[in-house]
């Protein structure tokens, strides 16, 4: 199959609302090769390289738990207190059609792994982004609608924050960083808890190769860690 074929077929799935794993399945090659073919069809339905307007953003709330975030820029916690152990989750909706919309979803280890992990883009309807939103933030207190801007911000700027300590976002990460749109880094958030690079091992992980990842760039000074039983 060539590529022109290849993305005819991802074209044709992608407007059944399958997304770039379901798509990557179905036809059996890659997620690295499905990806890019789904920007690029993403990018030739766009109007005059206008991205497809924004209808949603959500956070969890606690998002801000631990960051620095100036309060003059107006972005509200509706629930400070409740904490997230810095993992936060963004949701944001995309217009695909007049009925439907194209969903990015982000787990932002905002102290200090940056995307942990990502779903999508998968396209819904209301309902269907309805009860998905709540699954999506179901292991949290609660969810409230947020900017644009600050679902960026925290996104892209732990990503940032991330390479600066020498790790990169997952994989399922590129299919929807676009939705973010173009970022040119300068985030207005300071990351990390109380400003120090923090890392709580989740089930998963390798701690040992996290670790020694800080231990290249930064001294045992200056970050904190907690593995094993917390």
């Amino acid at each position: 199959m060539d590529n022109a074929e290849l993305k005819d077929q991802v074209r044709e799935l992608r407007a059944q609302g399958r997304s770039p794993k379901e798509i990557a399945r179905a036809l059996k090659v890659p997620p690295s090769v499905v990806a890019p073919l789904v920007r690029e069809i993403a990018a030739e339905t766009t109007t005059g390289g206008v991205a497809p307007d924004v209808v949603g953003c959500w956070i969890n709330v606690g998002w801000s738990a631990g960051l620095g975030v100036d309060p003059a820029l107006g972005w509200s916690d509706e629930a400070p207190e409740s904490g997230a152990d810095g993992m936060v989750c963004v949701l944001v909706a995309r217009r695909h059609s007049w009925d439907r919309m194209e969903v990015s979803g982000y787990l932002a280890d905002v102290f200090c792994l940056g995307v942990r992990n990502a779903i999508g883009p998968q396209i819904m309807d209301d309902r269907e982004l309805a009860r998905f939103r709540e699954y999506f933030f179901g292991e949290y207190a609660g969810w409230q609608e947020a900017p644009y801007e600050l679902a960026r911000h925290l996104v892209l700027g732990s990503v940032d924050h991330a390479r600066a300590l020498g790790f990169e976002p997952h994989e399922d990460f590129a299919p929807v960083a676009d939705a973010l749109g173009k970022w040119e880094g300068g985030s207005a958030i300071t990351f990390g808890r109380d400003g120090r690079p923090f890392y709580l091992e989740q089930p998963g992980d390798d701690a040992n190769k996290v670790l020694r990842t800080l231990r290249r760039t930064l001294s045992d000074d200056d970050f904190d860690y907690v593995t094993g039983g917390r």
